[in-house]
């Protein structure tokens, strides 16, 4: 008995999110499950299908084609077995929607962030990826998040991410025995022009390079640390809005663009 048999179950639900493989190509991923019916709001027709662990997905239509929203959790283990199992669903375009903090001063608090890559800062991309190899989004769908962007009036940024595992070693690294090195880490990431930091670009870019799925992350930045630094004004952004505007407009005009991948 193979693995992939030994984890499914009669009726071949994946075994962490337990999906059906079915006719849906796409699928926007939020992390936080509190977000998936929100999401889904945008959709037609939205209709909860299942829920388990920090996996809970909604379905709905955009333009008439179904499409998955479907949460991952925090981190990239979690959102790296979400990909895997949607992508053997017959899912093939996912657009993370998520949340991040700027870390150049003019990345403000509500705006748009849309990641062309990410710094592999975390484990989950070295079991996809031999070290130097980047963690690339798909071309394709990055132009279409930033065309939707520009048509929705968003101000946004797009470049490089840094994807991270420990939330603390970030925003609390003093605490921290290798304080100096985290720190000077962030400072040349900063200087290298990084856009923002979050947590799952990272492996969710990883597993699209290897399973040939096309992947793109849109984030909304909450706060911006390195304006805290400096002393300049900013006022904290919880909003869900605007990045999840811009992942259904994305997806509208990619289904007007694309071929669908085997």
């Amino acid at each position: 008995m193979t693995q992939q048999m030994a984890l499914g179950s009669d009726d071949n639900r994946q075994y962490h999110i337990a999906l059906s493989p079915g006719d849906c190509e796409y699928a926007i991923l939020p992390g936080d499950p509190g977000r998936v019916e929100e999401i889904a709001g945008y959709l037609e027709n939205p209709e909860f299908v299942t829920e388990k662990r920090e996996y809970k997905t909604y379905r709905g239509t955009i333009a008439g084609k179904s499409v998955y929203v479907t949460s991952t959790g925090i981190g990239g283990p979690s959102a790296a077995i979400a990909l895997e199992e949607l992508y053997k669903c017959g899912v093939r375009t996912f657009i993370r929607v998520g949340t991040c903090g700027g870390m150049q001063s003019d990345v403000m608090p509500g705006n748009i962030v849309i990641a062309s890559s990410a710094i592999r800062a975390e484990g989950t991309s070295g079991e996809y990826l031999p070290p130097g190899y980047p963690a690339a989004a798909s071309f394709t769908v990055t132009s279409a998040l930033e065309s939707a962007a520009r048509q929705l009036g968003l101000t946004y940024h797009v470049g490089v991410v840094h994807s991270k595992d420990s939330f603390y070693g970030q925003t609390e690294p003093d605490s921290m025995p290798i304080a100096p090195a985290l720190k000077d880490r962030w400072s040349s990431y900063v200087r290298a022009g990084c856009l923002a930091s979050e947590m799952e670009a990272a492996a969710l870019f990883s597993v699209g390079l290897c399973r040939n799925a096309r992947v793109g992350v849109v984030l909304t930045a909450v706060w911006n640390p390195e304006r805290h630094k400096l002393g300049l004004e900013q006022t904290e952004y919880h909003g869900n809005d605007r990045a999840i505007s811009c992942a259904v407009k994305a997806i509208e005009l990619l289904m007007d663009m694309m071929e669908p991948l085997k």
